[in-house]
């Protein structure tokens, strides 16, 4: 899909300001900005590198400064807000900005028009930029491009004292080097630092304002009359490949991978190439991992586990998906997956209740889509271990009573995703049973049963606590008056909330309900749950529900599970309907009509991709991480059940 946009969106800088692209390396890198070229975070970056794969992320090129010189007058084409209140508007001369494989902005202004476009090479870091220049004043005219550094890592501000070399062939600071190839003129400049205003930060508590250092100049004449092109290269590994070879291959790169998942939907097809800006390589696993969200998030384990068969399964990448499975397998202990992975030589954490049981679900999806036995031979130790340390008591409070249900968490440690924690204080405190923690549960004893006859076992004992767990279930967790289930199973007045979490219960492929009671939950779910863009956290009608996600981190934490919108589940629901619909053709297409107003959400936010959240009450902009793993992958699941099933 094309996505383009022109001078009516950006009215105003703020508006203009409002929607950014992404692209990424492969690394943990990345590039991204606003649409207008400017920085309205501190951590958007003209190049943030990635030194030490996928999380030692450092903002190398945090802005570029574009000046258009024509008949003795300068031009901004560079936009950007300053902390005096001062700001530059080159969006003035902006024509339109679009989005496909590559961002790409035109802009004219006094006879002369000037293509841009960016793109980054793969397991790199390096950022092509190229400037196609047509003069067709009757004066010369002169691009001149300022790159402001930082060098520092991701969020940091530039330190007061840091010093700069600069050379023919590039910048060092802090020793990194950054080098720069160009068919331009270089010159070194007098060093001129701008505080630049983060407008985007300012909303959400974050630092407002950051330092960068302009040190030298790259620029091109061009006589009247005339085009030429300015390429410039950015590169901490000196390479020989040109900018033009860059642009074609990430270019060539993305349609490989809309052509690979095969989907019939354009919008898809977007989902597609956007999954794969979250696989990356991990140097410490020495295997490939999924990064949960950009600009903000790393590779945690439950993120992977929901993510993963939608960015990996769906779309065809099956040997990603054995990798990352074959890694997190490596790191079981004591039955729990990695939560967070080592770095640095730390041990990883595991206080995750629901990874190790959708690692098993993943093992699961993946010999559905490959028939790789061989594969599961391999891993069903793994998966067996974790079953019997479910069944006899782990860590984080993580165990069995003896109705075989699952109860988890203890004291300040949260495991399900709802694991906000903010000092002493726990907004959505799920101690207990949680709903979709023993959902998890069930579809695991189920799996393994299978397993079991799969690879000629003894499996019954795993049926036998199956069907224990489900008649526990039904008669621990149903509410009859409301037609749905119990958030949780711990004897406190949350047990009694509408939450999203029941929705898991249905859409698994192995479910403790009867037909008729799941498809009272969906019924639920969608009356007191359902938006366009995603499910709330909780009912609206709810005391504790709060409306808007935003402020300092206090007050966001104290919204993130108390209603706010998440993305992610509105896969699951969908999946849930298309089930108690039997997958009929008019419940296929019902879906597909609810799924083309996502088509605005990839147009809002991050060009052609899908956020973390947004507000509760009206979810009308996207909050949180602008792209974010298990919120595209889990909207591919439901394009892979509309079209392949």
């Amino acid at each position: 899909m094309k996505w383009i946009y022109g001078k009516h969106d950006w009215k105003t800088i703020e508006r203009g300001q409002e929607n950014c692209f992404l692209m990424t390396n492969g690394l943990g890198g990345f590039s991204s900005m606003t649409i207008l070229g400017s920085a309205a975070r501190n951590d958007h970056a003209a190049l943030m590198a990635c030194l030490h794969a996928p999380n030692q992320r450092w903002n190398l090129i945090h802005w570029l400064e574009e000046m258009l010189t024509a008949d003795g007058e300068e031009t901004a084409l560079s936009t950007q807000e300053f902390a005096d209140g001062s700001a530059q508007r080159g969006f003035a001369c902006l024509s339109s900005f679009c989005w496909e494989d590559t961002p790409v902005w035109r802009y004219q202004t006094r006879g002369i028009e000037i293509r841009k476009e960016a793109a980054m090479k793969q397991e790199t870091n390096t950022l092509a930029l190229q400037y196609r220049i047509g003069n067709r004043s009757r004066t010369k005219t002169v691009l001149r491009i300022t790159p402001f550094f930082q060098f520092v890592p991701k969020g940091q501000d530039l330190e007061p004292e840091q010093t700069f070399q600069v050379t023919e062939g590039g910048v060092s600071s802090r020793g990194i080097s950054l080098s720069l190839r160009t068919n331009g003129e270089v010159r070194k400049i007098e060093p001129r630092e701008e505080t630049l205003w983060y407008c985007y930060d300012v909303c959400d508590g974050r630092r407002s304002t950051g330092r960068a250092r302009g040190l030298l100049e790259i620029f091109m004449e061009v006589p009247a009359g005339s085009e030429k092109t300015l390429d410039l290269v950015f590169e901490t590994e000196p390479g020989q490949e040109s900018a033009e070879e860059m642009i074609r291959r990430q270019k060539e790169e993305r349609q490989k991978l809309t052509r690979k998942a095969g989907f019939a939907s354009a919008l898809a097809g977007e989902l597609a190439k956007g999954a794969g800006q979250f696989l990356s390589r991990r140097e410490s696993t020495n295997g490939m991992t999924i990064l949960a969200g950009f600009p903000f998030f790393e590779d945690w384990g439950r993120d992977t586990m929901i993510a993963l068969p939608g960015l990996c399964l769906s779309t065809g990448r099956f040997e990603a998906a054995k990798d990352i499975l074959r890694t997190f397998a490596h790191y079981e202990w004591k039955g729990l997956m990695p939560n967070l992975f080592p770095e640095g030589g730390k041990e990883p954490m595991y206080n995750t209740a629901d990874a190790a049981l959708l690692f098993i679900n993943g093992v699961y999806l993946y010999w559905k889509a490959s028939e790789d036995t061989e594969f599961v031979r391999e891993l069903y130790p793994v998966m067996e271990r974790i079953a019997n340390a479910y069944q006899e008591g782990t860590g984080f409070g993580i165990g069995m009573d003896e109705d075989g249900l699952i109860h988890a968490g203890q004291g300040l440690d949260q495991v399900t995703w709802m694991d906000v924690r903010v000092g002493e204080i726990l907004p959505t405190p799920r101690h207990g049973k949680p709903v979709e923690i023993n959902a998890y549960w069930y579809n695991a004893l189920r799996i393994l049963e299978v397993f079991s006859r799969l690879l000629d076992r003894n499996g019954e004992k795993w049926g036998m606590r199956a069907e224990q767990v489900k008649a526990s279930f039904n008669r621990s967790f149903w509410m009859e008056e409301k037609g749905c289930l119990k958030d949780l199973v711990s004897g406190t007045p949350a047990d009694f909330q509408i939450r999203c979490n029941q929705i898991w219960a249905v859409s698994m492929p192995f479910g403790m309900l009867d037909e008729e009671k799941e498809r009272q939950v969906v019924e639920t779910v969608f009356e007191k749950l359902y938006t366009p863009y995603g499910l709330r956290t909780l009912e609206m009608e709810d005391p504790q529900f709060h409306p808007r996600y935003g402020g300092e981190m206090m007050e966001r934490d104290l919204a993130y599970h108390q209603g706010t919108v998440w993305v992610f589940p509105l896969g699951a629901y969908y999946l849930a309907y298309l089930k108690v619909h039997h997958y009929s053709s008019e419940a296929k297409e019902a879906v597909r009509e609810e799924l083309e107003v996502l088509e605005s959400a990839l147009r809002e936010g991050c060009v052609g991709q899908l956020p973390e959240i947004y507000d509760g009450e009206n979810p009308t902009a996207s909050r949180g991480c602008f792209a974010q793993a298990w919120s595209v992958g889990e909207i591919l699941r439901v394009y892979e059940a509309l079209e392949r099933r």
